[in-house]
């Protein structure tokens, strides 16, 4: 049932919930300038609040009082006084000329600047760029703008509201709008009990690494010169897994920008001192292409003791015989394939809005045997609704705020282990049959409820039964087993289509590749598991009618 927000300071009561909850559990890691803000804040009139909190909601820190219309708060300007005689915003700030341009529509520019405009015809880049020159100082709104009867406010206190919504959320991509979907039932979250002690950060210092991390990030990713930012990475953090998963993403990300920039050097630097997955073979690859291949190959060999991850093992098995032959090394043998059946089709060009897995389907299927185009959804999905417990259970520190739509530690190394208990229980269903009946149950219990595996817009009540049906248990506990091995690089990688023969209750599961187009690496990493435990898959390679004539 979707509902209304009645209460016209919904916006303002969900803010006081933000503030509850952190007092009630960081008030050791809150500064006295964030202990200050919470304190007062609550004492201010309701109006002043509820205008703060637009502010804070909406994008960007400046704002005209005439945009800042909302019939519960009243006169705006009466409203923003408290806001700025604390200092939270300033209601006379400065304005640069393209931060004038920002709040000014065409027509008022028109008016402000007249004939130093290049021409009303021109765009209003253009005309800003016109005028840069001429107007380099900064000046208050009414200085700019004379015969317009507003104000401009700019707001201060954006990043201490970005620091409690980061305390709260435990990152910085979920923001205030979580509330509304929620209260509108747009998104239901599982109920976990979450415990006045659980929080995402354990100290005051992990706040500041991760604001000072997503700012390194975001100058990178606005094209700031990487040397700049290398400088300000802090080193190694040692007591904090997931900060230091981060630290080595973007270390990671800065030596691709180099390595495509060809400055192969300062990209071997960091790769060879970066933790984060996939840095090691990066740095194999960077050497083989500066011919230092001795190093690189005593890296390869290294690596191929103990390799990170099966992605990693299976670029080594590509490499090292590379290598060898650049070193004039004996030959190595070559890891026998595994035979995958091939499916051949020729088909007619596809109009526009079909893919070339729609049309594989739409060919293969029959009336007693349909086909799905599932892609990742069906498995993942599957697993999500029998161990629905384990993915939620309440494993400390993985639940911290009632909006999670799935663990916090999903991606963690440790993620089953932590959970291995609740996890066998939930396989071990698929030894006594009881794995139908847990499925079914959680199916129609919860029902739209988020969860990182379980995709209802495309799990519907026949795809479910067709899948109970059809796919033997055993062939459900090695795909679930194999994902928990690694759950971030096997959750994906699946077949395309699966078709069922529900009177032999049978299915075979089929990827489908259209002209050119090949298989990639996590994919042919599934199609050898499944070869390896005998579940049925198969390759479609599809070309088009015209091609043939």
């Amino acid at each position: 049932m979707i509902k209304t927000l009645d209460d016209p300071f919904y916006y303002l009561q969900n803010f006081h919930q933000v503030i509850r909850w952190i007092s009630e559990r960081y008030s050791d890691l809150l500064t006295d300038e964030e202990r200050s803000f919470v304190d007062i804040f609550s004492g201010l009139p309701q109006a002043s609040r509820a205008l703060l909190v637009r502010m804070v909601m909406r994008k960007g820190n400046l704002f005209r009082a005439s945009k800042l219309r909302y019939e519960e708060i009243g006169c705006t300007r009466t409203a923003a006084i408290p806001l700025a005689e604390l200092g939270w915003i300033d209601d006379r700030p400065l304005l640069t000329l393209d931060e004038v341009f920002h709040l000014l529509n065409k027509v008022e520019i028109a008016t402000a600047f007249g004939a130093a405009l290049p021409g009303l015809q021109a765009r209003k880049a253009e005309q800003l760029e016109a005028l840069r020159e001429k107007y380099a100082e900064s000046r208050h709104f009414h200085t700019w703008h004379a015969g317009i009867d507003d104000c401009a406010y700019r707001l201060l206190i954006g990043p201490l509201c970005d620091r409690l919504r980061l305390m709260f959320f435990g990152n910085l991509h979920q923001g205030w709008t979580e509330f509304v979907l929620a209260d509108l039932g747009i998104y239901r979250y599982e109920k976990v009990e979450i415990s006045a002690s659980s929080r995402g950060f354990r100290a005051r210092e992990d706040v500041d690494t991760y604001m000072h991390l997503s700012a390194c990030r975001e100058r990178f990713e606005q094209g700031e010169a990487p040397e700049d930012i290398l400088g300000q990475i802090p080193g190694a953090i040692a007591d904090n897994d997931w900060l230091e998963r981060r630290r080595g993403k973007l270390l990671f990300q800065i030596a691709q920008h180099y390595e495509r920039s060809g400055e192969l050097a300062q990209a071997l630097d960091i790769y060879s001192a970066c933790p984060y997955p996939g840095a090691r073979l990066r740095a194999i690859r960077v050497l083989e292409r500066c011919e230092q291949f001795d190093a690189a190959f005593s890296l390869a060999r290294t690596a191929e003791q103990m390799p990170e991850d099966e992605a990693e093992r299976q670029q080594l098995l590509r490499i090292l015989p590379r290598l060898h032959r650049k070193l004039g090394l004996p030959k190595t043998p070559a890891a026998p394939a595994r035979s995958v059946t091939r499916v051949e089709l020729v088909l007619p060009p596809p109009e526009a809005e079909y893919s070339v897995e729609m049309l594989a389907a739409a060919h293969l299927t029959h009336h007693d045997a349909p086909v799905h185009y599932v892609e990742n959804t069906l498995i993942n999905s599957l697993f999500g609704l029998l161990c629905w417990e384990a993915v939620f259970a309440a494993v400390p520190g993985a639940f911290f705020h009632p909006f999670h739509a799935g663990p916090a530690d999903l991606h963690s190394s440790d993620f089953h282990r932590r959970r291995e208990k609740e996890f066998a229980a939930c396989l071990a269903q698929l030894d006594t049959g009881e794995y139908v009946q847990t499925i079914n149950r959680h199916f129609a219990e919860k029902a739209g409820i988020l969860s990182p595996f379980v995709f209802w817009d495309i799990l519907d009540a026949e795809l479910k039964d067709l899948a109970l049906a059809c796919i033997p248990a055993m062939h459900l506990k090695k795909s679930f087993q194999r994902m928990l091995l690694d759950i971030k690089a096997n959750r994906a990688g699946f077949p395309d289509l699966i078709q069922f023969w529900p009177r032999e209750n049978r299915y075979r599961m089929i990827e489908v590749k259209g002209p050119g187009d090949r298989l990639q690496d996590n994919q042919i990493r599934w199609l050898d598991y499944c070869t390896e435990h005998d579940m049925p898959v198969a390759v479609c390679y599809v070309r088009w009618a015209d091609e043939e004539a």
